[in-house]
């Protein structure tokens, strides 16, 4: 029976998946280190160690706003600036966060092309003044999947970590949907980061089965001197830090982050193709990971919303995005489907 309930407005809106919550039960039970000192934290590290094949430094965060925030602070001096897309999460959706933990660098916006930052877009901002008046460029920050559900291949993130390199900029890579990108791609989380020249690396939890808990990974190590203090001062260092790791062992452990990253992809694609064929029905963007970005009428908008359908239309007139999850259900999709093409139909 499908679960009318579920929703299509953002991947946050879904519960916890049974491995999370079974790490977080067996995490319960009797008394452990505190304040990140305990064998669930350590495990979780060594998880993420194994899982990007290198020795990273591993942090937990209670969100992605401050994961990312926190993250580009570490690289940045308050005279500095980042560099991000026009639709990047920092820029449009922490309310300041990142200029505020970093004591106010800047956040400098690039054009971007299906929301994926380019080499070229980045030189044009980085080398737009050099003079002192201007905030330094030091930090690109590029999201994976991006805000409109494409997906940066290894080729691409080479060619923005060399012009990196060649502009001395770190590069943070934001990865809210992290599973969703390395499920589409079918490439390795090793393969979309490091060796492609990522520094930093926020991973999303919380829009993968968790309750709340993102990881920030450093591969560049001494870019995290003392991360741990910021985080302290931040709020960020659980006293009960088991809770927020002890999930992330449920989900790396076998798999279970990519499965539900592919479930979520798999959905996504599955409503792109019930209506792709409908005149009035426009996909904006590739469907390439969990989300789907229609075009649609605006009655028809507001005759979805009078069925009781939830979804985001922050992308302009007309526009709609539909977010799926690692525990949609494939009718639930198909209903949705069937609503838009009568309604279109009517």
């Amino acid at each position: 029976m499908t679960d009318k309930s579920q929703q299509f407005a953002s991947d946050n809106y879904s519960g916890i998946c049974p491995e999370a919550w079974a790490a977080m039960e067996k995490a319960n039970h009797g008394h452990d280190r505190a304040y990140g000192d305990d064998q669930w934290t350590e495990r979780a590290a060594e998880y993420f160690r194994n899982l990007f094949e290198t020795d990273c430094e591993v942090f937990f965060a209670f969100n992605g706003t401050a994961a990312n925030s926190l993250a580009l602070a570490s690289l940045c001096q308050s005279y500095h600036s980042v560099i991000c897309s026009e639709t990047a999460h920092v820029e449009t959706d922490e309310c300041g966060a990142p200029e505020f933990f970093s004591n106010g660098s800047k956040l400098l916006t690039a054009a971007s092309v299906h929301g994926k930052l380019t080499p070229q877009s980045i030189r044009e901002v980085a080398l737009k003044r050099q003079d002192i008046h201007y905030p330094k460029p030091r930090v690109v920050t590029i999201t994976q999947a991006t805000e409109v559900g494409t997906v940066y291949r290894p080729d691409e993130l080479r060619a923005i970590s060399a012009t990196c390199k060649e502009l001395g900029l770190n590069l943070h890579m934001d990865g809210a949907r992290f599973s969703n990108a390395c499920s589409f791609l079918g490439c390795s989380p090793a393969e979309l980061t490091w060796k492609a020249g990522v520094d930093v690396l926020c991973f999303g939890g919380t829009k993968n089965g968790m309750a709340v808990g993102e990881a920030i990974l450093f591969f560049n190590r001494h870019l995290a001197e003392d991360f741990d203090y910021r985080c302290k001062q931040a709020g960020q260092l659980a006293s009960k830090m088991r809770f927020l790791s002890a999930p992330w062992v449920g989900l790396l452990e076998d798999g279970a982050w990519l499965r539900y990253g592919a479930h979520a992809n798999r959905c996504a694609q599955l409503l792109a193709s019930l209506v792709s064929d409908l005149s009035s029905v426009e996909l904006m963007f590739p469907v390439e990971a969990n989300g789907v970005f229609l075009q649609m009428p605006e009655h028809a908008i507001e005759a979805l919303r009078a069925k009781g359908w939830r979804f985001y239309t922050f992308i302009g007139s007309g526009g709609a995005r539909f977010m799926c999850s690692w525990d949609t259900e494939e009718e639930r999709v198909r209903e949705l489907a069937a609503d838009i093409r009568s309604i279109i139909g009517a």
